[in-house]
């Protein structure tokens, strides 16, 4: 597959007569990306799914409010982000559960999932992922996994890079007292 230039891509987005085959071009070259941003912060395969389709559509439907400040991939995985920690609240707010009950539903899903192959480290820091707040674990996917640099994570979360590796160090400390705790 050939990959278009960004700005490319955005022109031919932005152009009636372009649009559909090139946001098909934009879905094969970011979904299995933002598949795995998506699943790392809502857990569920089926959930994951759902949210990248949000993600997708509300893409399409404000291509033409993109203004090029930020990466393409930057304004996609906001959209992403933003609509996963919404799903987290919505979900949250439907099942009337206290956190603990919230994130045991999580560390379930997870355990009875393929997400993980069965590796008992994995496995482990996976569930020590699961004990951040919703908004520290998407910092610590985008800068771990994703391997994002602050400023790009500070651009899709669109806080200070300082807050941004405040909440890192926190969620790397919680994460290995949490790891520690389970030796």
């Amino acid at each position: 597959m050939m990959i278009l230039a960004e700005q490319d891509l955005v022109l031919q987005l932005k152009n009636p007569d372009t649009r559909d085959h090139a946001f098909d071009h934009l879905v094969r070259h970011y979904q299995r990306m933002l598949y795995f941003h998506i699943r790392r912060l809502v857990i569920d395969h089926n959930d994951a799914d759902d949210v990248l389709q949000n993600t997708f559509l509300k893409a399409w439907r404000y291509i033409e409010r993109f203004r090029g400040e930020a990466a393409l991939k930057t304004w996609l995985y906001r959209i992403a982000t933003n609509e996963a920690l919404s799903f987290l609240k919505s979900r949250n707010r439907q099942m009337h559960q206290d956190v603990d009950n919230i994130q045991n539903d999580l560390k379930h899903s997870l355990e009875q999932g393929r997400y993980i192959d069965g590796d008992e480290i994995q496995m482990a820091l996976q569930k020590a992922i699961l004990t951040l707040p919703e908004r520290q674990r998407a910092v610590f996917n985008m800068r771990y996994f994703d391997e994002m640099k602050y400023d790009e994570i500070s651009e899709v979360l669109e806080v200070s890079v300082g807050s941004l590796k405040a909440s890192y160090h926190h969620a790397v400390k919680k994460i290995e007292k949490s790891l520690a705790s389970n030796d």
